[in-house]
């Protein structure tokens, strides 16, 4: 992670502070303003707009219902295409312009890490970021709140079960950046758990499709697996080129790519893909949060029952409840009090792991076979 310099950190503090001294930001008699920063455009792009459109989803029916104490949720978003310089000015506006109660939905490991000090120094909370990066749980942020689980564990789940059953040998697709050296650390933890050989490394650019070199590389390393760590649109072009190349080896990607629309942009590729989930599967009935979201979506057919929409959905749903618990006049201390106080809180099956030491959020992964349908088989 790059820490913001110290210069840097005070003067977004000093701009992020503007309005501070007058009622709270971003609260009125009848709204309640959340901001977002998230890629929009960029490689991530389909997953922000469903997850976005989940959260909404939620907020819409809370809003029906006459809001939390009367006010309506307003979710103010802003494209930052998938840059952490953009997450910055944007997070400003957010703040300064909008007056942001607090932050929400932010998407990506890097521009999320681009910003954690300067909301330290502001004190304005941060719910829901859409990434799974250590670096969100370790150190602890005490205006930070998690909800999905980190990289570092879905990735030791599946080398866990791809071990199980016979697999020892290990190539990685794997983006240059924060996120990708977080989840690969993690593979180098179960690598060394489960005592197997070193798995061969190829990198990728960051928010480009560049993975020709890494296709090459992986396909003559003859792999019995292969794990992608990669955002959406850079998976997809692996998988089809790794397949006409004539690699038939097992892949296996991470819950962040596990958008509808991902997987049919591969068509027939997408058969037999393995896939870490980080939220029980939307279009089952097994859990309670996932009969929730099959009803709100009812008579909304533009919207996608996918796993990122799922994310939203449930990403809103404890933001609400903590400005529930926050009573009347919320400020944004008592947000952050009643997100702590929400420690085993259900969200429909699944428990909250928060406290005054905890932002680990949920602690739920599973993996999981896509059909030929293009569909999760379990």
């Amino acid at each position: 992670m790059k820490k913001l310099s110290l210069a840097v950190s005070i003067g977004l503090f000093g701009l992020f502070g503007v309005g501070s001294a007058n009622a709270e930001p971003g609260i009125t008699s009848n709204t309640i303003v959340i901001g977002q920063s998230a890629g929009f455009t960029g490689t991530a792009a389909e997953e922000v707009k469903q997850a976005t459109a989940g959260a909404q989803l939620y907020f819409d029916i809370v809003n029906k219902q006459g809001g939390v104490f009367g006010r309506k949720i307003v979710l103010e978003s802003l494209d930052d295409g998938f840059e952490p310089k953009r997450t910055v000015e944007n997070t400003r506006k957010l703040l300064n312009e909008k007056n942001a109660f607090a932050l929400f939905l932010y998407r990506g490991t890097p521009t999320t890490e681009s910003i954690l000090s300067a909301i330290n120094d502001a004190k304005v909370p941060l719910i829901a970021p859409v990434s799974g990066a250590t670096s969100l749980h370790e150190p602890m942020q005490r205006y930070l709140f998690n909800v999905r689980s980190k990289y570092r564990d879905e990735v030791g789940t599946a080398i866990e079960q791809l071990s199980g059953m016979g697999l020892q040998r290990y190539a990685v697709l794997v983006s240059n950046d924060s996120f990708g050296n977080d989840a690969l650390e993690g593979l180098k933890q179960a690598i060394k758990k489960y005592k197997l050989p070193e798995p061969v490394i190829a990198n990728y650019e960051r928010n480009t499709v560049a993975v020709e070199g890494a296709v090459k590389k992986i396909f003559d390393a003859k792999p019995q697996a292969v794990l992608l760590i990669c955002t959406a649109k850079p998976c997809a072009a692996f998988i089809k080129e790794y397949r006409l190349a004539g690699g038939q080896q097992q892949l296996i990607a991470l819950s962040n790519v596990s958008s509808q629309v991902f997987l049919q942009s591969l068509g027939k590729d997408a058969r037999g893909l393995g896939m870490t989930q980080v939220f029980p599967n939307p279009r089952s009935s097994s859990t309670q949060i996932s009969k929730e979201f099959a009803t709100a979506l009812k008579n909304r057919s533009e919207l996608s029952d996918s796993y990122p929409t799922l994310e939203g959905f449930i990403s809103a749903k404890v933001l609400v409840e903590g400005l529930r618990r926050a009573g009347n006049k919320p400020t944004r201390e008592s947000l952050v009090s009643s997100l702590e106080s929400m420690g085993g809180y259900d969200v429909g099956g699944m428990a909250l792991k928060y406290g005054p030491g905890s932002r680990d959020g949920l602690n739920f992964i599973e993996l999981t076979v896509i059909g030929k349908d293009g569909y999760v088989l379990r």
